[in-house]
């Protein structure tokens, strides 16, 4: 009895935990919205106010820019008033920022409106992975850390789908509705985040032991799991494991509060914090430079060159993307916890390298043919679908989990922050570059140039990213150490994910 008791604990995923989990990624489909509304507002913002490529790229690109502001000041932030205040805070920009777009009389201010709006992508996109790992359990991380990236999908596809529908409205009102639209939704959100409650490991680092007892008991299983977890982490922080939980506990490292993390990361990281901070940069750096953010952006531009001339037909092919790109998150979200992170990886990575390379094949033939080439169409957007899909089983989702957990729990906010920092640099380069690139390269050549990336990305991961999957938080420094080879696996499990390791 007792053993079944023990083997439905194992499965079980905490509801309260999910809830929370859900909550602080609905803060990711405002952020996604901005990325998918904008694909297709472009196309009436041209028409409207008049702005050239150039300004298009900027506009495009710019909210990655302030995102790199917010993601880097996001970490700090964090350590400071809490996750949860840091996903308010995140709530209260967007809605800033949308207010602004949705007003947009002219190029300065809508600039204005997304470089808001873009320091809050920072700030969300740091945050809510960060806060889903940290209540979640190990067996159940990988499914709760990759909500947020399923939530971005999902406002991407509302993108999408608010460009088809608002752009029927007159040319000067339907892409200010497009972009004001978010407003509503950020104030919601920013309302019910009070009803959440702190990360309890962030609760350990203040000292306020009874606070994070009750919040791990609500998102535990049972009070057996919640002592463990406790333990566990107030011996990452530096408490003795059968301390109290009297509301004045001394908390016992300053540096658990912020202080000296920069130096730990940086200046003098040991053996097991620098390959971390080497496997966050660069998971995060491949998954923008193998191109997605060009395909998510441009995609009316992708499927013009193949051969869709009306704009009803490009926005419909746009909308398609954003449904293969939730089809495929919410498959990976039951793989990650089984399958586990690098063998999702290297599958996802070696179907992109396929996709891009028929991509480019198909663009080149149709800007070389002098006809229009049906079976180029077709492929292309063939291509640029199954491209999306593989994306979305693997490197989307897993790149923000495997940033979130690896870091020790006193560098984690600000180890994340720089993850995400790199991320939106080449988000941001992808996105401010790409027309000039393929103008130069032409577009088929641009697409041979990121499969040539997923590439290298194929062999980083292989050879630089161990597998975390059931490992404890707690126990990532054991997992990155010099005895570790790239294969290896948990060294030490928590004893409630053991069935799903297998």
């Amino acid at each position: 009895m007792e053993q079944g008791r023990r083997e439905d604990q194992k499965t079980t995923l905490n509801k309260y935990a999910f809830a929370c989990a859900v909550v602080a990624s609905m803060v990711s489909i405002i952020s996604g919205y901005d990325t998918g509304v904008m694909s297709g507002a472009m196309i009436f913002i041209k028409d409207d106010i008049g702005i050239s490529d150039t300004q298009q790229e900027v506009l495009a690109g710019i909210l990655n820019l302030c995102a790199l502001v917010g993601s880097l000041a996001a970490g700090r932030t964090s350590d400071y008033i809490g996750r949860r205040y840091t996903i308010l805070l995140a709530s209260v920009l967007f809605m800033l920022g949308a207010v602004l777009m949705g007003y947009g009389p002219n190029y300065a201010i809508l600039m204005l409106g997304r470089c808001v709006g873009g320091v809050g992508v920072g700030f969300a996109l740091m945050i809510a992975p960060v806060y889903s790992a940290e209540i979640s359990s190990a067996s159940s991380r990988g499914f709760l850390t990759s909500l947020p990236e399923l939530c971005i999908g999902i406002g991407i596809l509302l993108g999408y789908i608010s460009n088809y529908l608002l752009g029927k409205l007159t040319l000067k009102l339907g892409w200010r509705m497009m972009l004001g639209v978010a407003a509503l939704p950020s104030l919601a959100l920013a309302l019910g985040i009070l009803a959440m409650p702190e990360s309890p490991r962030w609760l350990v680092m203040q000292g306020r032991l009874e606070g994070a007892k009750r919040v791990l008991l609500k998102v535990s299983n049972s009070t057996e799991e919640a002592e463990l977890r406790f333990r566990e982490i107030k011996v990452a922080v530096g408490f003795d494991e059968n301390c109290g939980i009297g509301e004045n506990v001394k908390v016992p490292q300053k540096k658990s509060q912020g202080e000296g993390v920069w130096k730990e990361l940086l200046v003098r990281p040991t053996p097991e914090v620098r390959w971390m901070l080497i496997a966050a940069i660069g998971i995060h750096f491949f998954e923008h430079a193998t191109g997605i953010e060009a395909v998510m952006l441009y995609s009316p531009r992708i499927f013009k060159k193949a051969g869709v001339t009306s704009k009803d037909k490009l926005l419909l092919a746009t909308v398609g993307i954003g449904l293969t790109k939730i089809t495929f998150l919410v498959l990976a979200l039951f793989l990650l916890d089984k399958v586990g992170r690098r063998r999702l990886l290297q599958v996802s990575t070696g179907g992109m390298i396929c996709g891009l390379a028929l991509l480019g094949f198909s663009l080149t033939m149709v800007d070389h043919s002098s006809e229009k080439l049906l079976w180029a169409l077709s492929l292309s957007i063939v291509a640029t679908y199954a491209y999306v899909a593989f994306f979305n089983i693997g490197l989307g989702p897993v790149t923000w989990v495997y940033g979130s957990e690896i870091f020790p729990l006193k560098l984690r906010a600000q180890g994340a922050s720089i993850g995400v920092a790199v991320n939106r640099t080449m988000n941001a380069v992808v996105s401010m570059s790409f027309i000039s690139v393929y103008k130069s390269i032409t577009i088929g050549g641009s697409f041979f140039m990121f499969a040539g990336v997923s590439v290298l990305a194929w062999l980083f991961f292989y050879f630089f990213l161990p597998e975390t999957k059931g490992v404890p938080l707690e126990d990532m420094e054991m997992l990155f150490t010099k005895k570790s080879t790239a294969q290896n696996v948990a060294i030490k499990t928590d004893p409630f994910c053991s069935s799903i390791l297998g």
